[in-house]
């Protein structure tokens, strides 16, 4: 180990020797330490970190953690983890030692960010307050099964906040056939909102369609891939699960819209996205249209439930609904069974039709 002033800079800088995965002697090099002090410190770190040693720093095991997991899941879910660590874990358990976090260190950290609030001056949702427990628990957890760490004193100390059961907002037909009517003047939104409600796909499904994935012939629309913007760029994913791949059969009127549309998007090919427009451009359509149309303002998802309570009122069954819309259960789909509150009623009204009958037959 050495570490050398820069005279030109006045700064420090460290350089240490490792074995890498292969088990050849590396040297690392690291500058920038405005003192010999915490040169020595990040040094002693990167050995114990090196070492997978439970003694290194909190922040030091959270970098393992991170190249763990990284190549694991969507890249637009791990921007979400790492801020959240970044922004509401580290700043209070970065400098400590793994294996000298307890239980009652976890507590105070929960009490003080449950304190915390948002720019509008809003406390966070139990919900973000549950997810963000979760993640220190999961780089506890990560450390248990696969580092040696003994506990996890935050699976001990138990969670904050708690999960919501929102509210599924959904339009019937009618009304959003009214908020198609004020969005008409701009096709690429009326165009946009037709497939969102009568196929129940994603917002970033949609945002990835490509002229490759209409069949006009067989009346089809073909689902493989998610739309993201991240770090300023325009991502298209995988889909997150195997059941979100899917082929969806068209109403007849959709098909015939839809090949009009594209035939009027000059010089498209057959891997060019239709809809090159911005979530926040929805979003905002969805603004401009239901105040317009005079309809309660629903979330874009709120379209897919939309369109699953409409095919719920047809009668379909809950796994060919599934299978349109890509649910990885059919679970998932019987939470949407209340959204129509007159099926209920149908329900006491048939038993009640039923029971008259069989009635009628025995005073017979």
């Amino acid at each position: 180990m050495a570490v050398i002033k820069n005279y030109k800079t006045g700064m420090c800088e460290v350089r240490t020797y490792y074995k890498d995965l292969t088990g050849a002697r590396k040297q690392k090099t690291k500058r920038g330490f405005a003192k010999k002090s915490e040169a020595l410190e990040w040094e002693r770190n990167f050995k114990l970190k090196e070492d997978q040693s439970i003694s290194m720093s909190f922040k030091s095991f959270v970098d393992i953690y991170l190249t763990d997991l990284e190549p694991k899941i969507k890249r637009n879910t791990f921007l979400t983890k790492k801020h959240i660590i970044e922004t509401k874990i580290l700043p209070y358990f970065g400098k400590r030692k793994l294996d000298d976090i307890r239980t009652s260190n976890v507590i105070q950290w929960q009490n003080e960010i449950m304190k915390l609030k948002k720019d509008n001056g809003e406390l966070f949702s139990p919900t973000y307050l549950k997810t963000i427990h979760n993640q220190l628990s999961a780089i506890l957890n990560h450390a248990v099964n696969m580092y040696g760490l003994k506990d996890n004193v935050a699976r001990k100390a138990g969670t904050m906040g708690k999960e919501e059961n929102k509210e599924m907002e959904f339009w019937t037909q009618e009304e959003f056939q009214a908020f198609l009517e004020c969005v008409v003047d701009k096709p690429i939104s009326y165009y946009a909102f037709e497939i969102l409600y009568w196929t129940g796909i994603r917002e970033g499904e949609l945002l990835a369609l490509t002229l490759g994935d209409f069949n006009f012939e067989k009346k089809t629309l073909r689902i493989n891939k998610s739309y993201q913007r991240l770090e300023g760029k325009d991502v298209i994913t995988d889909q997150k699960t195997p059941k979100s791949n899917r082929t969806i059969a068209m109403p007849d009127f959709l098909t015939i819209e839809m090949e009009d549309f594209i035939k009027n998007i000059y010089g498209i090919k057959m891997d060019d996205r239709i809809f090159t427009i911005s979530k926040s451009y929805l979003h905002h359509e969805m603004d401009r249209g239901a105040k317009l149309a005079g309809v309660k303002r629903i979330r874009i998802h709120g379209l897919r439930h939309s369109h699953i309570s409409l095919l719920i009122n047809l009668g379909f069954s809950a796994l060919t609904i599934g299978e349109r819309v890509g649910h990885e259960s059919v679970d998932i789909t019987y939470h949407y069974a209340h959204l129509f509150p007159t099926v209920q009623t149908d329900m006491a009204a048939q038993l009640e039709t039923e029971r008259e009958a069989l009635v009628d037959v025995r005073k017979e």
